[in-house]
């Protein structure tokens, strides 16, 4: 019977985790340097290389199943064993150091027999599901029993069968085809800090599992799905829809949260079948968010498909574009200046913003504002070192010290926060938080939830001044819903001095930034950055006669709160908040449906490329808005895509510098501008608005249609126990 060493070391990971790291990140010199031999070929090494690594290095694959780079090093799958010249058996090339002068042989007699008999183990109790199987086109167990297999086996005994675990709506089970490579074990316990899986069992009778059958409860979840190298775990909503090589790829961005994620949409017919991450070391490395990946059924439902206005009984009925462009543009000719109003929504892209920007100015308008409200006193969003998450998504693996301030990344931006994880885990960060207390997956120390905290800190009265004044690079982070608050630009202005104390404590040595602000949706930078105003205030106070809601669905004007007969125009794509209260609906393209630039909380712009075409007679924003411009008579001057990005390079130039993050500073000037602030701070708690998992499923037009997300929520209400999604 073959042993699997290293399985009960897989489980406790945590420890184990430095293994991988450590390799990642030394820095080679040329005085440490070691010389080995793969294949006769001669590389240089540094100490502490694996065999693996050293194998990579020459560019020679080395098959593996429990091995990922991201994860520790468990050793068990034994599918890794190479040839050491002089050595007297195989070594299982993920865990073994290389020794100088070593010749690692690949592809040598005793090499693919040792791998052979490997899978020939492997292969003795899977069940012969291919045909039905899931991952079927994309299946390492079934590419590398290909390569390194046998057309035989010896083995005549009944093939063992294992119960399916429900562990949820998201992750369909099938643990018959389990080899217990144990890499879900590690992702959950190293990456997402949830210890809900885990082995049970011994030899034969081993199984992986959550113990007591409950919900995998994490919001990072689905990419256990990515890295389990057989069809043991695959996506439900997925289930027997297509195959791999029937589908069409294209690369995009996600814009559910303000991380920008890089994501693949897979795509047949002229519907989106699945997403999946695409690697991009310095924002989401290569993981998503359960909501990026599950919440694309969303785009089919609850979609506005063609125009409708407003008749006399007050009912909404469809008609032509010709009609409802011709009632907006009539509308618009007859007001003026503060008359006209916009509101821009979380999911809007830099072009269509540009547009409408475009479009009210050349109607003596200014009033165009944001939905997520960001303070204006002080500074304001005049320096883009105010608004800015500075230190970047991978700059916070550098920083020993994290203040949090009203924010909970985990369910804000999921994949900054397993940053942040895996700078505790590995570098031993240490985190302070100041807000409502939460489950982070890591531990902080909790400061408590008042203002006044902010102030004793920011004043060098706390106890937690002195330790941040000896951080070598310590980071301030502040959530944007902190700043939503009526004494938002007062907890603005203490965060402000208190990144700045700990900027002058460390002394300006490099070019370290300690002020951050995290946001939580798409269009936010990008919105800043072209001039919009947090103004919902001044248009409560200051009623228009028309509104121009682009994709404004948060609820955050209602129309109580407007005159009878104010005129209000919505833009989007799904009929939600905004699209109910409207005079006119004009019917936009979702994400995957355009080619849009958006700017990621760290202000690094991206763009979206046309994955599906817009259902119905829905097309582009700016489009649409060129096309309002042209009827009313004020043509905006641009017609193709290219010249409306050449419009956002004269107002603002980072916003066409794909890819790049353009750094801002000024932050002496901003925290003294922000001193001439009134900076009384409210007595209520800073509390974040995003508490639980079951609030983090739902936060847009887009997942608040997904039956799948409504699937999530409801298996968390049922507290976790896990729910069925057929049907």
């Amino acid at each position: 019977m073959l042993r699997w060493p290293g399985v009960k070391r897989a489980v406790s990971g945590a420890a184990l985790a430095k293994h991988n790291f450590v390799h990642s990140v030394a820095r080679p010199t040329a005085s440490n340097l070691m010389e080995v031999f793969v294949d006769g070929k001669p590389v240089m090494v540094e100490p502490g290389t694996t065999v693996l690594q050293a194998c990579e290095k020459v560019g020679v694959q080395i098959p593996r199943f429990c091995y990922h780079e991201r994860l520790s090093v468990a050793g068990n799958c034994r599918m890794c064993l190479v040839e050491i010249e002089k050595s007297p058996k195989p070594v299982a090339a993920c865990a073994m150091p290389v020794m100088k002068g070593w010749n690692i042989l690949t592809d040598s007699e005793k090499t693919r027999k040792a791998r052979e008999g490997v899978m020939e183990f492997l292969l003795a109790n899977h069940p012969l599901d291919c045909p039905i199987c899931d991952q079927g086109g994309e299946c390492d167990l079934q590419d590398q029993s290909m390569m390194f297999g046998s057309d035989r086996s010896r083995f005549t005994e009944t093939k063992r069968a294992v119960e399916d675990k429900n562990i949820g709506p998201l992750i369909k089970t099938i643990m018959t085809r389990c080899i217990q490579c144990t890499r879900c074990v590690r992702f959950a316990t190293e990456i997402a800090g949830v210890e809900d899986l885990g082995t049970t069992g011994r030899g034969n009778a081993m199984e992986i599992g959550t113990y007591v059958e409950k919900m995998f409860m994490s919001e990072l979840s689905g990419n256990v799905i990515d890295i389990c190298p057989v069809g043991a775990l695959t996506s439900k909503p997925y289930a027997f829809t297509s195959r791999p090589w029937e589908t069409r790829k294209t690369e995009s961005i996600d814009v559910l949260d303000a991380v920008g994620s890089n994501i693949v949409v897979s795509t047949r017919g002229g519907e989106v079948m699945r997403i999946l991450p695409r690697l991009h070391e310095d924002i989401n490395e290569e993981w998503i968010s359960d909501k990026t990946r599950f919440a694309y059924d969303g785009l089919k439902r609850q979609r506005l498909t063609q125009p409708m206005v407003k008749d006399a009984s007050g009912q909404l009925v469809a008609t032509s574009w010709e009609e409802a462009l011709s009632r907006v543009a009539g509308v618009l000719q007859t007001s003026q200046g503060s008359d006209i109003a916009a509101i821009a929504g979380g999911m809007a892209d830099a072009e269509s913003l540009i547009a409408l920007k475009d479009l009210l100015n050349q109607l003596d308008s200014e009033n165009l504002c944001m939905e997520e409200i960001f303070p204006m006193a002080g500074a304001g969003t005049d320096l883009r070192s105010n608004y800015l998450l500075n230190t970047s998504i991978s700059g916070v693996e550098e920083a020993d010290l994290l203040l949090l301030v009203g924010t909970n990344p985990r369910y804000e931006a999921p994949l900054f926060n397993a940053r942040i994880r895996k700078s505790w885990l590995h570098n031993e960060l240490q985190v302070a938080l100041v807000g409502h207390e939460v489950d982070l997956s890591y531990s902080y120390n909790y400061l408590g939830d008042s203002t006044q905290v902010l102030l004793e800190i920011a004043e060098g009265k706390h106890p937690f001044s002195e330790v941040l004044a000896q951080a070598k690079r310590p980071v301030v982070v502040v959530g944007s819903a902190a700043l939503q608050r009526k004494d938002g630009a007062a907890i603005h202005a203490a965060v402000s001095a208190i990144a700045h104390n700990a900027y002058v404590a460390r002394g300006p040595q490099d070019n370290w930034k300690v002020l951050n602000v995290l946001h939580r949706v798409a269009s936010q930078v990008a919105s800043l950055d072209l001039g919009y105003k947090s103004g919902i205030e001044v248009i409560r106070m200051n009623p228009p006669n028309v509104l121009f809601l682009l994709g404004a669905d948060a609820g955050c004007i209602t129309r109580e709160q407007l005159p009878k007969n104010c005129f209000i125009i919505y833009q989007g794509h799904h009929g939600d908040v905004g699209a109910t209260m409207a005079n006119v609906i004009l019917p936009g393209a979702a994400y995957t449906e355009k080619c849009g630039t958006y700017v990621n909380t760290e202000g690094r712009a991206q763009q979206t490329h046309v994955a599906v075409t817009a259902p119905g007679m829905a097309r582009e924003d700016w489009k649409i808005l060129r096309a309002i411009s042209e009827l009313a008579g004020i043509t905006l001057p641009y017609d193709t895509l290219d010249e409306v990005r050449e419009r956002l390079a004269q107002v603002a130039p980072n916003l066409v510098r794909y890819d790049d993050v353009e750094e801002a500073n000024y932050f002496k000037q901003a925290n003294e501008l922000a001193k001439g602030i009134d900076q009384t701070l409210l007595s209520q708690p800073l509390i974040p608005p995003q508490l639980t998992l079951k609030d983090f499923y739902m936060t847009d037009t887009i997942s608040r249609a997904s039956q799948t997300m409504a699937k999530c929520v409801k298996a968390v209400t049922e507290g976790g126990q896990a729910v069925e999604a057929e049907g």
